[in-house]
């Protein structure tokens, strides 16, 4: 899969140097796999869970933080929309961003 955009991610954890591990672990399993279905991209992260009709939700650091990506399993491709502390994420609505 395509991810857009690590930095996002990177400057993130340059930040909260807590959630690092796990963001890069979630990206590069990301990168090396071609899903073909939201079932199949829920199956491998099971802190997540989808919202709208391409929008899903990943619980970071025991939902410390928030991560909202889009996917299209088409173009074989996930945008990250927003990853901030829950209580940010609290505030804002994830199927606008």
């Amino acid at each position: 899969m395509r991810v857009l955009s690590k930095k996002t991610l990177r400057e993130f954890w340059l930040k909260h140097e807590d959630c690092e591990n796990q963001l890069l672990g979630w990206y590069k399993e990301v990168k090396l796999s071609k899903y073909q279905s939201s079932e199949e991209f829920l199956a491998a992260f099971p802190n997540g869970r989808a919202i709208g009709r391409s929008r899903y939700i990943f619980n970071i650091k025991g939902n410390k933080y928030r991560l909202v990506v889009k996917a299209n399993f088409d173009l074989k491709t996930i945008w990250i929309r927003f990853i901030r502390t829950h209580s940010e994420y609290d505030a804002i609505n994830a199927l606008e961003i």
